[in-house]
């Protein structure tokens, strides 16, 4: 193993804190910001809603009018044919204004929803690409993907629910409240109250008890799907080692605890639901009650009557939806605020307040005593200096484990050193931006991983926007054109998941031409041939040369036949540098060095 195993083991406790727990009215107000760009679009659409609701309300109206109406006296024939016309054509258009406000509402307020939800969706794309290589080395894939995909679901249920559910409904319930304060004795208003309150207080109390199974089932949930996620990117390792019903059995434990999550919640559910039935149930008996007793007694027409009826069912049909929507708004703020907690993940290496773009004069590289630790208990670099000059290359070799490919993540900065400093022509890397750093190094890294796209698109994206001549040039100095000509769609080839369509030596070819097409200053072989045959290699390894004339270059190498061309070979161990100098200086000192190239030497022979 090479000294990534360093971060690979790096314990939980490096990473940052996990956000505490927040309010809801906090992830709230969290989202208003990303509403408020389309504050005009959120107001016009409040208006077509308290539009609708007064029509909505103005339907019980005329349909008491229209019922008292017809209790006409006989021979009146003018009031049979044209006042209830008139109010029927009035309750039609009443009918219709609710619908037209409400869609109109709803059309007006769908680019403020798909708006909100992309920005939140995009800037939690950026930030995850901003936050450090050891988050991404600990993170589980599955269960991440899952809470930024329930967060933008939660965005869009939010704002829908808020807007189209819960504020339309409580403006509702107060007109209807004062309408029947207003006509009626004040009994019918405090009978709506009181189960009201009773109804949103029972909700509200049952739901929060409930929040904790919910929080649990999301939790099982995230932890199925990254187990399944896992053993599928690793299909062939399961295949390796005969474990298929391993992997099933570990899903199938996982989709068990799933399951008794998911019997718990529906069970609390039915209990919710049949005690917010109960509630209304018993308020509508009362309601009607009252008023068929006024009908009675003459206090009140037939058309009251209908008009109580009429009233109550508006009112507690999106009532009786309250308590799921409100389950779901509940919800919708745990998701959202699960998407909010990996924005809030700080950056371990983020660029300094003015912070300038890297001016490249030469590239000439150079550590400074540089101290670094995955974990402070295990030191990886200790006081390590060395310099590449301006068009130079340095190859770095040693025993796995020595700290030969934390260089190349140091000069990357996918993590800060601890002590001491590297420069790039004199400009310390924490002191120029990120993005102008990574634009002047190129890699070939061993382990190349490709996206599941064609093979062009994984060449190209060396340089977004390349022709295609360009990456036929790159792919030829790669030596991969002949292969990727004879395939049936060429450079239309999909290459699979992670590249694994391709073998070895091909995923690595296509990873030399992507750098070569990126064509920076500095170049950085990371085992760079590790993967071909000795022929291929040979011939790589002479395009690879060509490539670096006038660039600096690290080569970090196991094969000490590729690097004894080297201005200067760095021989680690230990974190230090236990030998320095020229392939020949290095063997006359016949030290390490010497040792490991005997050793290959013989192996090769033999």
């Amino acid at each position: 193993m090479r000294d990534r195993t360093a971060a690979l083991t790096a314990p939980p406790a490096s990473a940052p804190a996990a956000a505490p727990a927040r309010s809801d009215w906090a992830t709230i107000r969290k989202l208003l910001p990303y509403l408020w760009r389309y504050r005009w679009r959120v107001g016009l659409a409040l208006g077509f809603m308290l539009a609708a609701k007064f029509s909505n309300v103005g339907v019980p109206l005329l349909l008491k009018s229209l019922v008292d109406s017809l209790a006409i006296k006989p021979g009146s024939t003018e009031s049979m044919l044209v006042l209830p016309l008139g109010l029927l054509l009035a309750y039609g258009g009443l009918r219709l204004s609710t619908s037209l406000f409400t869609e109109l509402r709803e059309l007006i307020f769908a680019k403020a929803t798909e708006g909100t939800a992309r920005s939140i969706s995009l800037q939690v794309f950026r930030h995850l690409h901003d936050l450090s290589l050891r988050f991404h080395l600990e993170r589980q894939t599955g269960g991440m993907t899952r809470d930024i995909e329930r967060g933008t679901r939660a965005v869009h249920s939010l704002i829908s629910y808020s807007l189209y559910s819960i504020v339309p409904t409580l403006i509702e319930v107060a007109l209807v409240l004062g309408l029947l304060a207003f006509k009626f004795d004040a009994s019918f208003a405090w009978i709506t109250l009181g189960a009201l309150a009773l109804y949103i207080g029972f909700t509200i109390t049952v739901t929060e008890w409930r929040t904790k199974f919910r929080k649990q089932l999301n939790e099982l949930d995230s932890v199925a799907h990254s187990k399944a996620i896992d053993s599928l990117l690793n299909y062939e390792t399961v295949k390796y080692f005969n474990n298929e019903d391993f992997e099933a059995g570990r899903y199938d434990e996982s989709l068990e605890k799933l399951r008794r999550a998911q019997l718990k919640s529906q069970s609390t559910l039915s209990l919710l639901n049949t005690g917010q039935q109960l509630i209304i149930a018993s308020a509508l008996v009362l309601m009607l009650w009252r008023a068929t007793a006024g009908v009675v007694a003459g206090t009140m027409s037939l058309g009251d009557l209908v008009m109580v009826n009429a009233f109550m069912i508006q009112l507690y049909i999106p009532l009786n939806f309250l308590g799921v929507i409100y389950r779901e708004i509940k919800q919708s703020l745990t998701d959202l605020d699960k998407m909010f907690g990996l924005l809030e993940r700080e950056r371990e290496v983020a660029d300094r307040p003015g912070a300038r773009e890297l001016v490249v004069q030469g590239a000439a590289v150079r550590f400074e005593d540089v101290h670094f630790a995955y974990e402070p208990s295990r030191p990886i670099l200790q006081g390590l200096s060395f310099e590449i000059p301006a068009g130079k290359k340095v190859a770095v070799v040693g025993p796995s484990g020595a700290g030969k490919s934390t260089l190349a993540r140091l000069l990357y900065r996918f993590y800060d050193v601890d002590s001491g400093r590297i420069t790039i022509d004199g400009q310390a890397l924490s002191e120029v931006t990120q993005s102008s750093l990574r634009r002047a190094i190129g890699i070939v890294p061993q382990d190349t991983v490709l996206f599941n796209d064609t093979v062009a698109y994984n060449i190209a994206y060396g340089r977004p926007g390349a022709s295609r001549e360009q990456i036929e040039e790159a792919a030829r100095a790669a030596h991969i054109h002949d292969f990727i000509s004879a395939t049936p769609r060429g450079y239309e080839t999909l290459v699979g998941e992670r590249g694994l369509k391709l073998s070895g030596g091909e995923k690595q070819r296509v990873a030399i031409a992507r750098t070569l097409l990126k064509n920076p200053p500095l170049l950085i072989f990371d085992e760079a041939t590790s993967a071909l045959d000795s022929r291929n290699e040979r011939a790589i390894q002479a395009e690879l040369e060509a490539a670096a004339q006038n660039k600096t270059v690290l080569v970090i190498a196991h094969r000490l036949s590729t690097v004894v061309d080297a201005h200067e070979i760095l021989v680690m161990e230990g974190g230090r540098i236990a030998e320095r100098g020229s392939h020949a200086v290095l063997m006359e000192q016949d030290g390490l060095y010497a040792r490991m190239w005997r050793l290959q030497q013989s192996g090769a022979e033999t």
